[in-house]
């Protein structure tokens, strides 16, 4: 039996966070504060997603550091990170 590769796509967002509004637990980022990887800027992130990947600084995050919707990524605390400090979040599409 041959074997057969899943599909796999990748989408990439990049912002920083200084695009995000709230304080604390509700601190949060429109998707529409990204760019895509064409450069150009988001509309919303992908509705259906293996995973994702949250990458603060170059740095990837672990799985309780963000929640994500369609419309935004929720970043606990990130409000206390510098303004200037880069966001990257990685969608992994099958």
């Amino acid at each position: 039996m041959p074997i057969t590769k899943p599909f796999l796509a990748g989408r990439r967002f990049t912002s920083t966070t200084g695009a995000g509004t709230g304080t604390g637990a509700t601190f949060a980022i429109a998707a529409t504060a990204f760019t895509n990887d064409a450069g150009t800027a988001a509309t919303a992130f992908p509705a259906s997603f293996a995973y994702y990947n949250l990458y603060i600084n170059a740095v990837l995050q672990t799985a309780d550091t963000s929640t994500v919707t369609t419309t935004a990524i929720t970043i606990p605390g990130g409000d206390a990170l510098d303004p200037a400090t880069p966001l990257i979040v990685e969608f992994i599409i099958t």
